[in-house]
């Protein structure tokens, strides 16, 4: 006889077998070994609030390895959130609220969208960041408002990744007792057993982090189990790791412990016996029985009272204590202070500057209109120049700083901010050499499709980097970029430009944005501003009725550009200047404001950026030509750089007069 949590541990067992077997396709061995686990946190440990899925003291649960996604389908519907079995009958299917991987934003309940395997670990960390901070900002004697877990589900996968490996050193280091991490320890990965490639001692790795760890036997165990997460909770110094052995696709007689049921659907005969195996009716699919249907209800409705005396801890908070609540929500709203823009500080650009200079320089601004402004750089800051002089450091003895120092770890730090931007109330940025964005291009992706407003500070934007070499300069880094949906990429010109870069980030609240910057001085161009926000604007017009061609550049060769210009004008011919600092803005401006900038009759343009070519094409057209470098650059001092590969003023004058030679087609 199975008593009522062994039945509702089967009921998520079968309700993620029968959508996968609908579907024909998904993965059901994690659900069917980890639903024990899984169903033991939710229902024994876990604050959340089904009819409050936006509860900002929730509990967060983060499926790291996103492809057991029908775990926490089922768990979600059979807790009452807006997910139903109709929603989970359209498992993987066209429009539906369950896709093969969790995705944040599509489907309640859904803390980050997961699925490359490791990225899920690192935002739990993020998460965990952020609920230290923001109890540190605002807790009061009395006033707990922010005291939750942050708990994350991975597997063997999960901790293969480097990035895991960054992010749990992190956390190690900084203590973060509230993180509790949840490993299916099933010794299965697609390729067969672990012994093929992953034999370390896991245990022993995390202690050497500084974690905390503890093993559970049997993944079958419910009050083991428990146990382990009430010891976890109660060890505040350090982050937890539990390692539960369980078996992959648990009852299935003929495929379980095999890595053929990872990534595959049982198939109807295996379906029938598994069922038969754990006393489950045959039919109908998708069985919810009523007592286990009860049973979560009255769960959820324990979880209902728990933040229904949350909120009346926040009311009374809220007349205790009037300016920190003030405070609590303008942190946790996304607007940005009209008069920022009008702050005359952040316009004051006198001196050649590089834009990364600029850029810190305007980061000490933002962050008195925006003190929730977190971040920090992989072990550059003197470069970067991006700590916050006003704030303190977020270290283990001091959680009320502002300044992270990730250490070098590119790709945690992109996933950190991503999970630090997921928590709310926080405005994350982080920030490394441009060419190393290679480092951490699989968080940044995540952030752009998720629509996170992460701020990413990348630095020596060019070869202008000089004899650091080509392994310091980036070529094609800037194409990348802006090949990914929803990711703004800003390359400012100048110190106003860095200006209105910023404000752009700051204001964005649907996703990322890359301020591409430069390590070399550029002089404060006359005519630069805010209107760089439209992406692209004319900087300097011709000086007669419509151009003869169009110079268009980004960044450090906008100077080049208008240099050029005053030669051709002494040549009298007449060529405006288009600073082009966001294809992205750019083409968010209406058709008729494009037009403007550049005019369709005006045929002859030349694009001028250090940076490879690809892109580029749809700006000038065919009749246009692009000075670029779409080869590897060399270590020499910058400046010689630029000059032998062509960015000079002499050879975009040359090119602009061998346009115009050409005939038009």
């Amino acid at each position: 006889m199975y008593s009522i949590e062994e039945r509702a541990v089967n009921t998520i067992r079968f309700l993620a077998v029968d959508a996968i077997e609908t579907a024909k396709s998904g993965h059901p061995g994690l659900p069917m070994g980890g639903a024990p686990m899984a169903y033991t946190l939710w229902a024994r440990f876990m604050r959340h609030c089904p009819r409050y899925p936006e509860w900002a003291n929730r509990d967060r649960f983060i499926l790291s390895a996103g492809h057991g996604s029908m775990l926490l389908y089922a768990l979600l519907h059979l807790f009452g959130y807006d997910l139903s079995l109709a929603d989970l009958q359209q498992f993987r299917q066209w429009g539906s609220k369950t896709p093969g991987h969790p995705e944040y934003g599509h489907t309640v309940g859904v803390e980050t969208t997961t699925g490359p395997l490791g990225q899920g670990f690192a935002n739990a960390v993020g998460m965990a960041m952020a609920e230290r901070r923001l109890a540190a900002e605002f807790n009061k004697p009395g006033f707990d408002l922010v005291d939750h877990f942050t708990y994350v589900y991975v597997g063997d996968g999960c901790l293969m990744e480097g990035v895991t490996a960054e992010a749990a050193s992190l956390a190690g280091h900084l203590k973060l007792g509230r993180l509790i991490c949840l490993y299916d320890d099933n010794e299965i990965t697609i390729d067969g057993s672990t012994e093929v490639a992953f034999t370390e001692d896991v245990a022993q790795r995390f202690t050497a982090y500084g974690w905390h760890v503890q093993k559970v036997a049997d993944g079958n165990d419910l009050t083991a189990i428990a146990e382990a997460i009430e010891q976890a909770q109660n060890e505040l110094t350090r982050p937890s790791l539990i390692m539960v052995r369980t078996t992959i696709g648990y009852g299935s007689p003929n495929k379980q412990g095999q890595a053929a049921v990872h990534g595959a659907p049982l198939g109807s005969d295996e379906v029938r016996v598994t069922k038969e195996n754990l006393g489950w009716p045959l039919e109908p699919a998708f069985f919810v029985p009523e007592e286990v249907r009860e049973h979560f209800a009255e769960l959820a409705a324990q979880q209902e009272a728990a933040y229904n005396a949350w909120s009346d801890l926040f009311a009374r908070y809220r007349q205790a204590y009037p300016e920190d609540a003030k405070r609590w929500d303008e942190w946790h709203r996304s607007e940005v202070p009209a008069a920022l823009a009008e702050e005359e500080e952040l316009w004051q650009f006198d001196k050649p500057m590089a834009t990364r200079e600029a850029s810190g320089q305007v980061m000490q601004v933002i962050a008195k209109y925006l003190p929730n402004l977190i971040g920090g750089s992989a072990d550059l800051n003197a470069s970067t120049k991006t700590y916050l002089k006003a704030f303190a450091d977020f270290q283990a003895d001091n959680y009320s700083g502002n300044n992270i120092f990730f250490g070098v770890r590119e790709h945690a730090m992109g996933a950190i901010a991503n999970g630090l931007a997921l928590y709310g109330g926080l405005r994350p940025y982080c920030s490394t050499f441009f060419v190393f964005v290679d480092y951490m291009k699989p968080a940044l992706r995540l952030a752009a499709l998720m629509g996170l407003p992460v701020i990413y500070v990348l630095t020596h934007d060019s070869i202008g980097v000089g004899e650091d070499g080509p392994t310091h300069q980036p070529i094609e880094q800037l194409a990348n970029l802006r090949s990914i949906p929803n990711l703004y990429v800003l390359r400012p010109a100048d110190g106003r430009e860095t200006a209105a870069a910023w404000l752009a980030a700051v204001q964005r609240t649907d996703g990322p944005t890359a301020l591409v910057l430069s390590r070399q001085n550029l002089p404060q161009l006359s005519g630069t501003g805010l209107a760089a926000q439209k992406g692209a604007y004319i900087l300097s017009p011709e000086k007669g009725a419509a151009p003869a061609a169009i110079l268009l550049a980004s960044g450090s060769e906008v100077q080049l550009a208008l240099e050029a210009q005053q030669v051709l004008w002494e040549k009298e011919i007449d060529v405006r200047v288009v600073s082009m600092m966001s294809w992205e803005l750019f083409k968010a401006q209406a058709p008729a404001y494009r037009e403007k900038v550049l005019p369709r009759q005006v045929k002859k343009r030349l694009a001028v950026e250090a940076g490879h070519s690809l892109g580029w094409q749809q700006f000038v057209g065919d009749a246009g030509e692009i000075i670029s470098i779409d080869h590897f650059g060399a270590s020499a001092p910058g400046a010689l750089l630029m000059e032998k590969y062509g960015f000079t003023v002499e050879n975009i004058v040359n090119k602009v007069i061998s346009l115009l030679q050409q005939p038009t087609g």
